[in-house]
């Protein structure tokens, strides 16, 4: 069944655990990197849906600070995809308006890797029809106790007392500082955890886990997923 999308509530920004390459390609009897490069291509599918619907943040969970414990020849692997990902579409985020972000501990990514990232970021800075977020060697424990240890290193140059410490400034001090926490997580894969994404933004997002595997998610899946969202009432505890 569609929805009507004219009358649906879309959220603002969606946030999605990409799982399920793997899988994917072992049920096709393929190579582990053919099932990361069929991801890939459902990556531009979800951002041209975004695009279409009028989401304004899409954050794509897509290296975590775990995945350096893959074998070498996957990380490898998955650096270049990024890379060669980068170069090969940053001309179609110009066109298509895509601003480009990224949050995580950046400087552990390959140098070739983190200067066509900046590269790309800079010159996608004046876009702004979609905000794509690119979550890499990310983990949201590590990003909460960073975030406690610049704040711990104000206190200690007396910038700030330890009762001045607030949610709101706490958040601040994160890689996602200006960016509105998602409306929307969307898990692939079927699996039931959160896997260290988003740990702090996500206090009050709607949750959607769907049982396919990225590769094959496809519009009808994204449509489903906004036409759940769409059914809830956002109550943020309050009543």
């Amino acid at each position: 069944m569609r929805a009507d999308f004219d009358r649906m509530k879309i959220p603002e920004h969606i946030a999605i655990i990409m799982d399920g390459n793997g899988r994917w390609a072992k049920r096709q009897g393929v190579a582990r990197s053919k099932g990361h490069e069929q991801g890939g291509k459902t990556v531009q599918r979800v951002i041209d849906f975004c695009i279409e619907k009028g989401v304004k943040w899409l954050t794509l969970y897509a290296f975590s600070t775990e995945n350096w414990g893959r074998s070498k020849i996957e990380v490898n692997y998955l650096m270049r995809m990024l890379n060669k990902y980068l170069i090969e579409r940053s001309s179609e985020m110009q066109q298509k308006g895509v601003r480009l972000r990224a949050i995580g501990e950046l400087h552990m990514l390959p140098d070739y890797c983190r200067k066509t990232l900046d590269r790309c970021i800079a010159e996608t800075a004046q876009n702004d029809k979609l905000n794509l977020v690119l979550a890499l060697s990310y983990g949201s424990r590590q990003e909460i106790a960073a975030a406690a240890r610049r704040l711990a290193e104000r206190v200690q140059r007396a910038e700030l007392k330890p009762e001045d410490i607030t949610p709101e400034l706490l958040g601040s001090h994160l890689y996602t500082a200006g960016i509105p926490d998602p409306d929307l997580l969307i898990r692939t894969s079927g699996e039931m955890r959160l896997s260290n994404f988003l740990l702090w933004q996500i206090s009050y997002s709607e949750l959607i886990v769907m049982d396919v595997l990225w590769p094959d998610f496809d519009r009808a899946h994204f449509d489903e997923a906004l036409s759940i969202y769409a059914s809830r009432e956002r109550r943020f505890g309050k009543r």
